[in-house]
Parts: C-alpha cells; sequence; structure tokens
C-alpha cells in the first residue's frame, strides 16, 4: 500500500476503499473494514498509466462497469450517514447523457437509494457533481424520475484529474469538487431529512460507472478512475480537501458552470 492509499485507510469511517491498482480481468478488492471485491460486469475492464494512488488506474470506456451483488456487499446498504468520493478524470462520450460514478441505485426496479453522479441535467444543471438521495426508491411524486440531489454549481472538464464527492448526514446533501462544498442556493447543501430507501435484499447492487435504468445498463461514465471510498459517515470540509490534495499538482481551479446551464 502507497503512503498516499494510507491517508484514506487511515481514516474513521471507511467502509470500503479502492485503488484500481489490478490488471484487467482481475476483481478490484477493497481495503478497509470491508474487502468487497468490485466485479467487472461486462468484460475486462482497461488500465491506464497515471493514477492517484500508484502507477495505474481504470479505464472505463462506454459500456465498461464493475458491480458487487447487493448479497455480497451489506455494509454498503447506506440509509443515513455516508460519504461517496472518487477521484476521476473524464473522457468525451459519444452521447450527451448523466454520467453515474458510483452507487446503490436501479432507476428500473426503482430500488434508487444514493448515489454520486455527474452531469445530472435536472433542475437547469450540467457538466455539475451531483449526488442523488431517496427516500422511497422510486421516482419524486410528479415527475418521470427522481429530482432529488444535490446539485454543485462549477463545471467539471474533461481530460484532467479531480476529486469528486457526496456526503449526506440524514439531513442534508453536499456535493464536493476538489476538497470543497460546490455550494448552490436551494441545491447544495440540499434538504432531504431521512433515512434513505433501504430495499433489504431485493435493493440495488452497488454499481461502478454505470446505473440500470429504463431495463439495462446506461447513464455510462467513460474515463479514467483513479481511487473509490465509502463511509458510514459524513466527512467534514477538511478531510475532503486533504483527499483532493492527493492528486498530483494539485487539482486545478473550478471552472464557471456554462451560461446555458445558470
Amino acid at each position: 500500500m502507497t503512503q498516499t492509499a494510507q491517508r484514506i485507510t487511515g481514516l474513521p469511517g471507511l467502509i470500503s476503499f479502492w485503488d484500481f491498482a489490478e490488471a484487467p480481468g482481475s476483481p478490484r478488492i477493497a481495503r478497509g473494514r470491508h474487502a468487497y471485491a468490485l466485479k467487472e460486469g461486462q468484460g475486462p475492464v482497461g488500465r491506464s498509466e497515471g493514477g492517484i494512488f500508484g502507477p495505474h488506474s481504470a479505464e472505463l470506456k462506454r459500456g465498461d462497469y464493475f458491480v458487487i451483488p447487493r448479497a455480497e456487499c451489506p455494509g454498503l446498504h447506506l440509509t443515513g450517514s455516508l460519504s461517496l468520493v472518487a477521484w476521476i478524470k473524464r473522457h468525451r462520450k459519444p452521447e450527451v447523457q448523466c454520467e453515474a460514478i458510483a452507487g446503490c441505485w436501479n432507476e428500473t426496479r426503482k430500488q434508487r437509494q444514493y448515489a454520486l453522479f455527474l452531469d445530472l441535467r435536472i433542475h437547469h444543471s450540467g457538466d455539475n457533481v451531483s449526488g442523488h438521495v431517496s427516500r422511497t426508491g422510486g421516482p419524486t411524486p410528479g415527475f418521470p424520475w427522481c429530482m432529488d440531489a444535490a446539485i454543485g454549481r462549477s463545471y467539471v472538464d474533461y481530460w484532467s484529474w479531480h476529486c469528486v464527492a457526496m456526503t449526506y448526514d440524514g439531513t442534508l446533501a453536499r456535493v464536493y469538487l476538489d476538497g470543497a462544498l460546490d455550494a448552490r442556493p436551494g441545491f447544495n447543501p440540499y434538504a432531504y431529512p431521512g433515512p434513505l430507501h433501504d430495499g433489504k435484499a431485493e435493493g440495488a447492487d452497488f454499481s461502478v460507472g454505470t446505473v440500470h435504468r429504463g431495463g439495462e445498463m446506461g447513464n455510462w461514465f467513460v474515463g479514467c478512475l483513479g481511487g473509490l471510498a465509502v463511509f458510514d459517515r459524513a466527512l467534514a470540509d477538511d478531510e475532503l480537501a486533504g483527499m483532493a490534495a492527493l492528486i498530483p499538482g494539485g487539482p486545478r481551479a473550478p471552472l464557471t458552470v456554462p451560461p446555458q446551464f445558470l
């Protein structure tokens, strides 16, 4: 384990942390309280040179994803306080569509719980960090889909490393970009008293790089994934700032969201 990785594994409340050092074709094994194995969902997921916690990162192309069946990851069935942190480098994909980073979120079976997204494109947003939460598992009343999410304001650009995160403390959902709360009035923080939906045995799997929606996998994240960590508490601002500082050379300064999304 690298000294950089030890900065994550030494934090209290860590459930699982993946550094994606393994070769394609191998399960990605977590460090932390639970050594859960992320399984490749549709063939080998590539490995890219250059990472956050070592010399490599996972490189997801359209259609690539990881998954842990629900029965194999009970520690990730979180309905109260949580944090989900990812170190990502976006690549372009053909379609303009929201990008699922990770979480327990199945729209097809109405088993939504929590998930970290980019480019959610609701509430006049786009290319921002978003943290979806659901109390019911189904769509928000009056809408065909879930509209409940903390949504940031800053533009997450392509081809650069970023640290993106969501936290939930049982009352407020928050999203962070590169270690700072990406505040947006009315949406970040987002008031959402819990608890979150618990599908129990029928709930969503933990998926990375995609979610199940419209009867199939979709909402692909395309790019590099250098690390992923899940905690059973809402991390503090200074802890998240420390995680962003692990990006070699430091994170880029945030960019203003394109005007069409204001």
